[in-house]
C-alpha cells in the first residue's frame, strides 16, 4: 500500500431523516481507527436523530430534504477527505466492514468500491423483491451502455473525493446512487463490487419502500435519472 495513501483521511457520510432508533448503534459500529471523521447529513429530522448522532461523536450538518442533496453536501463538507464512504443510518449496513470498501482504493486496486446486497447474505425482509429487480435491471442496462457490471444500487460505497467531484453529479433525490454508478462507469473508473451482508432496518419504516406511493415516486426518479444521464 502506498505510504501516502495509507495516511489518507477517510470521512464517513451518513444521510439521515428520523433515524433516532438506529443512528446510535449504526455509528457505534464504525471502526474509528480507520475513519477520521463522521458527517451525518440530516434531512430535517423531527425526532432526536441529531442529538443522538452528536452524542455518538458525529458532526451534524443540516442538508434539507433530498437524499442526493444530503450525500452531496456531505461530500462538500468533507473538504479534507481523500476517500469518502457512504452508508445509511438505519442500521442495515454493516459499518464494521468499512475496511473492505476503503482498502482496495488505498492499495490502488480500485477507484470505486460498492457493496452488493444481492450477492451477500440478506436478513429476511431487509429488501423487497422490487428493490432486487430494480438493482439487477439497472445493472444490466449500465452494462449495455458502458460495459461495467453492477448487481445492486447499495448505499454502502466508497470513492475518492477528487473522483466524485469530477463526475458532475447533479441528482438530489433517491436517484443519486444510480447516477453515481452510471457516471463512474461512463468515466471508466475501476469498479469493484463486493458481496456484503445486509440486515433489516433497526427501527422505523423505509423511506423508499415503506409506502406504495413513495415506491412509485422513487421508481420514477430512478427512471428519470437513468434517461438523463444516458442521454447526456
Amino acid at each position: 500500500m502506498n505510504a501516502a495513501m495509507s495516511r489518507a483521511p477517510i470521512v464517513l457520510i451518513v444521510p439521515t431523516r428520523d433515524e433516532e432508533g438506529s443512528i446510535g448503534a449504526a455509528l457505534a459500529s464504525v471502526p474509528r481507527h480507520r475513519v477520521d471523521r463522521i458527517i451525518v447529513a440530516d434531512g430535517n429530522s423531527t425526532d432526536s436523530t441529531v442529538v443522538k448522532a452528536r452524542a455518538s461523536g458525529a458532526e451534524v450538518i443540516e442538508a434539507g430534504r433530498g437524499y442526493g442533496r444530503a450525500c452531496w453536501l456531505g461530500a462538500l463538507a468533507a473538504d479534507e477527505a481523500a476517500i469518502l464512504v457512504y452508508m445509511d443510518g438505519d442500521g442495515s449496513d454493516r459499518a464494521e466492514l468499512i475496511e473492505r470498501l476503503i482498502d482496495p482504493i488505498l492499495s490502488g486496486e480500485a477507484d470505486f468500491v460498492i457493496g452488493s446486497r444481492t450477492r451477500g447474505e440478506r436478513a429476511g425482509g431487509s429488501m423487497g423483491w422490487h428493490q432486487v429487480i430494480a438493482g439487477r435491471l439497472a445493472g444490466a442496462m449500465i452494462r449495455c451502455l458502458y460495459g461495467t457490471r453492477y448487481s445492486d444500487m447499495c448505499a454502502f460505497r466508497a470513492i475518492r473525493r477528487s473522483d466524485l467531484l469530477r463526475l458532475g453529479m447533479s441528482e438530489m433525490t433517491y436517484g443519486w446512487n444510480l447516477e453515481m454508478q452510471m457516471r463512474v462507469a461512463k468515466a471508466a473508473l475501476r469498479v469493484l463490487e463486493i458481496p456484503v451482508p445486509y440486515g433489516a432496518r433497526v427501527s422505523g419504516e423505509s423511506k423508499v419502500s415503506g409506502h406504495f406511493t413513495t415506491s412509485v415516486r422513487v421508481s420514477m426518479q430512478l427512471a428519470s435519472t437513468f434517461l438523463r444521464v444516458a442521454l447526456s
